[in-house]
């Protein structure tokens, strides 16, 4: 099903105005991406590019440096939202699970919720059974948690489309690669309507950092920025007003790194100082959505 035909144009001044719990205007909901690269295939990102500008593999160099976020940067992000008793999303290949467990059992005992991630970190396009694969992911991620895992961001946002479906068939029930609004939206599938969810394509380090080099600060900049435009137009009576959702996404080879860690406990600490912002996990802004009565 196309695009256009999963999810009817609806403009943002004809939704609804909703509310959050008494006093907030918006939820922040962090994500942290865990990814399993795998040795034997091409590396999904390069810091470093191969010498003559030719691919090789084994990519010893960037599999490292992704390693080095597994290994030192992942438990920076730990203590940093630990010290905000702040649950991010954990956005996570399912191979994880059995590659990385001390990883996955540490989000899981501290309360991070999982979100599908593929199962190891390649783009969907190349999945020879993606339903398969997507099978695997949920029962494997949700069986480690001891609950069900009902998000899903794709490799990347890779979806062909035929994805959608395959997710909902799964028990996927909301899905953060449409990246179409401020607030949640109902895309259809052949088992029934799911959630889109506002995850951010701009608000995360691999394009901000990675692909247009920006300065470590432009992140920390760009977020609050966006958070007190967001409690701007919650808090006005027009017709963009009422509750949205900022979503920020982190990888722990990038901001994991002792440069720019920094910048993330900063991030969160002026995001917690903020008393009109609550922070959600998934599951939560989907149950809270679904229970606001809002058709779209």
């Amino acid at each position: 099903m196309r695009p256009e035909l999963r999810l009817p144009y609806r403009a943002s001044i004809d939704r609804p105005r909703l509310a959050l719990a008494p006093g907030k205007l918006v939820a922040v909901w962090p994500v942290v991406n865990v990814e399993n690269w795998r040795i034997d295939n091409p590396m999904p990102r390069q810091v470093l590019a191969a010498p003559t500008g030719a691919a090789l593999q084994p990519d010893i160099a960037n599999w490292a440096w992704h390693e080095y976020g597994m290994r030192v940067g992942f438990w920076r992000f730990m203590e940093a939202f630990e010290r905000h008793a702040i649950r991010p999303t954990l956005s996570i290949n399912g191979s994880v699970a059995l590659d990385y467990p001390r990883i996955a059992a540490a989000a899981r005992d501290a309360g991070w919720e999982f979100m599908g991630h593929g199962w190891h970190q390649v783009p969907t396009h190349r999945i020879d059974d993606q339903r398969a694969m997507i099978a695997r992911t949920v029962e494997t991620l949700s069986e480690f948690a001891g609950q069900p895992c009902v998000g899903w961001l794709g490799p990347g946002l890779t979806e062909t489309l035929e994805t959608a479906d395959h997710l909902a068939e799964a028990g996927i029930r909301y899905i953060a690669d449409w990246v179409v609004d401020d607030l949640p939206c109902r895309l259809a599938t052949a088992s029934g309507p799911v959630l889109t969810m506002p995850y951010s394509v701009e608000l995360n380090d691999i394009p901000l950092v990675m692909i247009q080099h920006h300065r470590t600060g432009e992140f920390l900049e760009r977020t609050l920025a966006q958070a007190d435009r967001l409690i701007a137009e919650a808090r006005s009576p027009g017709p963009l007003g009422g509750a949205k959702i900022l979503s920020f996404a982190i990888h722990p080879y990038i901001t994991g790194v002792p440069h720019r860690i920094g910048m993330i406990e900063d991030l969160l600490a002026e995001l917690a100082r903020r008393p009109e912002i609550c922070f959600m996990q998934g599951h939560a802004i989907m149950d809270w959505y679904l229970a606001s009565g809002d058709p779209t």
